[in-house]
């Protein structure tokens, strides 16, 4: 619904150079010039704005009927925009493996960007040269451009991708201490988090889950290197049947880095929360730790998606009380029960 003339409307501005995006709150495009211009340090002389999808030129009756939080991009006098296809040059015009690069694939794809403009990337990237038959430096020099020389095969550059992601996730749970009321809460928390880097660490971080050269059952992607989006977690499939092969090319590697492992259960809203409470009046060793494991770490609880098939809301899916804590009062039972019949029946 949208807002009534006269009143701010929120909007995110960018300038064409940076990926970086700003809200800001404007009644009218006068005002949003004077704040985004004074915000990116532009000269406000000859400044306009435009839609980032397509480049259209945002007048002050247009920009009484743009939705909330529009993306816009912020020009000076003498530049133009002419919609995402300037960022996809940008994009694969750059020699550098740099985090900077990674927000602006994640700029390209994202829920704002219009269908048209993701199917022109797409197409790009299928026209790029395909090199996933090869996997030693030696052999794609370019592929590795970027990546430190420690790398010699594409595998263990993709085993240490995952290995990263899942690791982190680790270093989420850990930075949960600070939630815990009392120091024996906290005691029996890093008990726990240390059991689990324990677990972890056995499980070699799960880094197969990108190495095309691990068995079948391991790996999300197909011997050759290709990956498949499982869609969001409400759905069984991706519906638009997105697919990426970062052994490939560089780009294709570049951009893999936005899909996400993204968690069914909720990490941040669900799983650790639910674990520190659990925590402030349980001992470690009753909670069963194996299915918390597998909810933060394991595919269990984790789909591959593209960044477009990312819900960021909220999944409304809980932990199930009845795996939280372990089963050894009734299986203790079971077994005496067990051996009173066998003195009975001597």
């Amino acid at each position: 619904m949208f807002k009534l003339f006269g009143k701010s409307k929120p909007v995110k501005i960018r300038s064409c150079n940076e990926n970086r995006k700003y809200g800001v709150a404007a009644k009218d495009v006068k005002e949003l010039l004077k704040k985004g211009c004074k915000l990116l340090q532009l000269p406000l002389s000859g400044a306009q704005v435009c839609l980032y999808s397509d480049g259209t030129r945002v007048t002050e009756e247009f920009f009484k009927t743009l939705p909330d939080n529009t993306e816009l991009v912020l020009l000076s006098k003498q530049q133009t925009w002419s919609g995402v296809v300037c960022d996809i040059g940008q994009l694969l015009d750059t020699d550098q493996h740099a985090s900077g690069l990674i927000e602006a694939a994640k700029g390209l794809l994202s829920d704002e960007t219009s269908p048209k403009k993701r199917k022109i990337l797409t197409d790009l990237l299928l026209n790029l040269e395909d090199r996933s038959e090869l996997e030693t430096r030696d052999e794609d020099e370019d592929w590795f451009t970027g990546i430190d020389t420690r790398f010699k095969t594409k595998s263990a550059y993709m085993k240490f991708n995952c290995e990263s992601r899942i690791r982190g996730y680790l270093k989420e749970v850990n930075g949960a201490t600070k939630d815990l009321r009392t120091a024996k809460a906290r005691a029996e928390f890093l008990k726990t988090s240390n059991h689990l880097a324990e677990m972890l660490k056995s499980a070699r971080y799960n880094g197969c889950y990108f190495d095309r050269t691990e068995k079948e059952p391991n790996r999300l992607c197909t011997r050759e290197g290709w990956f498949t989006c499982q869609g969001s977690f409400d759905l069984d499939l991706c519906q638009s049947l997105h697919s990426i092969n970062p052994y490939g090319s560089r780009e294709s590697r570049i951009l893999f880095s936005t899909w996400n492992l993204d968690h069914r259960i909720e990490k941040k809203r669900t799983i650790i929360p639910t674990l520190v409470d659990t925590l402030q009046n349980h001992k470690s060793t009753d909670i069963d730790l194996s299915y918390f494991y597998r909810l933060l770490f394991t595919r269990e609880n984790l789909k591959l998606v593209h960044i477009v098939c990312h819900k960021k809301g909220a999944h409304d899916l809980l932990c199930d009380t009845k795996k939280i804590f372990k089963q050894t009062r009734n299986t203790d039972k079971g077994k005496q029960t067990a051996r009173g019949r066998k003195r009975r029946l001597r």
